[in-house]
């Protein structure tokens, strides 16, 4: 009894409507429908593609970290950040892939370089070796 009470309230604005205003509101909600796949995003099985990455200084001055290497078209990434001293600062959008990086100290001096592949958002702490 409850369901077809329920179905008879949920149809009753679809008869009062003439057919015209019918179809306009079946196209509306198509594209309400459309408008908010569009907003979930596009990407096959919603993979990013770039990713955040955050440098903190727990040195005494401050630093510049420098990262190198390529996105997915084989174009160069080039980037640096100027972090002060108990600092942090962030990348906020980077392609993933492999990355040559540089840590260089106020007065230049190279402090530390590798090679890291950045695939997941990190935070990278640079400190003094102990």
């Amino acid at each position: 009894m409850k369901k077809y009470f329920l179905i008879s309230i949920l149809s009753l604005p679809l008869f009062s409507f003439p057919q015209s205003d019918f179809e306009k509101t079946i196209q509306a909600g198509g594209v309400l429908i459309n408008g908010l796949s569009f907003l979930k995003g596009s990407k096959p099985n919603n993979e990013k593609a770039s990713l955040m990455l955050c440098v903190k200084n727990k040195l005494a001055d401050k630093i510049t970290f420098k990262i190198i290497g390529k996105d997915k078209e084989d174009n160069d990434v080039k980037k640096d950040l100027v972090i002060q001293n108990d600092g942090k600062e962030c990348f906020l959008e980077i392609p993933k892939g492999i990355y040559t990086y540089e840590v260089f100290l106020a007065n230049k001096e190279t402090f530390k370089k590798g090679e890291y592949k950045f695939d997941e958002d990190i935070t990278i702490t640079i400190k003094k070796e102990e």
